[in-house]
């Protein structure tokens, strides 16, 4: 099986080098979402238009039909009293993953505060914290409590008064107990048992017994993803995310085997994408052969291994220039850098990415759980153009003006003139009449 990965390994000496680049580049892109025009994408917006119409017994059949679950709308809601015993058969079974959480928290909480611009005053803003807030937590293939902590936290930070979690029923109508427990440890009492678009459709609309929200932030596959874009605008998002991604930049003084791992753990996510660009080939063959071996440990080594062929590559160029160009160019979610001594000179020329993680003692993993930014960030090239989700993001800002009558007076005359020459005659004459009394 771990021969399947042979072709990974490219080399700027192949004529066609920059082509398969491009090409992968592309790949990572379309898969945060469908083509709207595609049959996935016209069976979201029917979904969405379905739930537009008739609200919970949408989502009722909906819950059924892709998660062989059958909810009466007044079973949506999880009742608090099943978040409470979440939270304390928890406590009683693994008290130390529940120490590990609460730190966790802590952690996210301390730096999303440090970074918090809304507690700032100036003269001409005024900044808002969003009312409401819906989440996305994934739960059918694996559970992601971690994803209430990197999304609650950050919109507690910033004030939101109201925060609703939404995450796919299991076989039994029930969410992972962990995610309970997490959402009971922060204080928020608002969670729903379903998933996928109807979830995505309810959030924005509103049904009866689920009222809508400002914005909606979290991951999910790309029908949830697809969702998102299509009623951004009717609420506000995040971002669409797509698969998970690591590029890892690396030279000579790599440890293979680390670099793998590394990979592994994106790859595991199925789909998702592990690259590796370096300028040495020598590190380039060892770590393709420590995928080879370490694949084979994984329990979802089949599909790891199909994830690392079909969207994954180890990159070998002729200089870290090259090296650092093609990465400014993916704009990976995660930019591991494992250089050495010279891995900080290089974080500083790494200009779009959604995390940098510097040195060997940084895996991504130590992003995702524990560090303090959250780890919804954008993925498929959006470090272009967008950044990490923040307690910032859960803010508006909103300008402040005032003038007095002599600061008006002294500036009408450029003020008219400007309205005049875009044809708003009005617009002047609400200037000139308050210097005419």
């Amino acid at each position: 099986m771990s021969d399947e990965l042979g072709d990974i390994l490219i080399s700027h000496l192949e004529s066609d080098f920059s082509d398969k680049l491009d090409r992968l580049r592309s790949k990572t892109c379309e898969m945060a979402t469908f083509n709207p025009r595609s049959d996935e994408g016209k069976k979201v917006a029917e979904i969405i238009d379905d739930v537009r119409d008739r609200h919970d017994e949408a989502i009722r059949e909906r819950t059924k039909e892709f998660d062989g679950v059958d909810l009466k709308p007044d079973e949506f809601r999880v009742p608090k009293r099943d978040l409470v015993e979440a939270y304390d058969q928890l406590a009683s079974d693994n008290a130390k993953l529940l120490s590990s959480i609460q730190r966790a928290i802590e952690n996210v909480r301390r730096y999303q505060s440090e970074i918090f611009i809304g507690t700032r005053r100036h003269p001409g803003m005024k900044y808002t914290p969003i009312k409401s807030v819906g989440i996305c937590v994934p739960g059918a293939s694996a559970p992601l409590p971690s994803t209430v902590i990197m999304t609650g936290v950050p919109a507690q930070v910033a004030g939101v008064e109201r925060i609703a979690v939404v995450s796919p029923p299991r076989f039994k109508g029930t969410i992972h107990p962990v995610i309970l427990a997490v959402c009971h440890a922060l204080g928020i009492e608002e969670v729903y048992r379903i998933g996928g678009v109807q979830a995505v459709a309810a959030l924005a609309d509103g049904t009866e017994h689920i009222p809508s929200v400002d914005k909606i932030v979290g991951p999910g596959n790309m029908w949830v993803q697809t969702a998102k874009r299509i009623l951004f605008g009717q609420v506000g998002i995040d971002s669409t995310a797509g698969p998970s991604e690591v590029l890892v930049l690396a030279n000579d003084q790599a440890i293979p085997a680390w670099i793998a791992a590394d990979m592994l753990s994106q790859a595991e996510h199925d789909p998702g994408s592990a690259m590796l660009f370096t300028d040495s080939r020598e590190l380039a063959i060892a770590v393709l052969n420590e995928l080879k071996h370490q694949v084979q440990q994984l329990s979802r080594s089949a599909r790891t291994v199909r994830c690392l062929s079909e969207y994954s590559r180890i990159a070998v160029f002729g200089d870290m220039d090259e090296v650092i160009h093609w990465a400014n160019a993916f704009a990976a979610e995660h930019v591991q850098i494992q250089c050495g001594e010279n891995s900080r000179q290089i974080a500083d020329q790494i200009t779009t990415a959604g995390a940098i993680f510097i040195g060997p003692y940084t895996p991504v993993a130590a992003g995702d759980y524990w560090a303090g930014p959250s780890h919804t960030l954008p993925t498929g090239g959006g470090a272009r153009f967008s950044s990490a989700l923040t307690s910032n993001d859960f803010v508006k800002s909103i300008s402040l003006i005032e003038y007095s009558a002599d600061q008006l007076a002294a500036a009408a005359d450029d003020i008219i003139r400007l309205a005049e020459t875009e044809g708003l005659d009005a617009h002047a004459r609400s200037v000139d009449i308050r210097r005419q009394k």
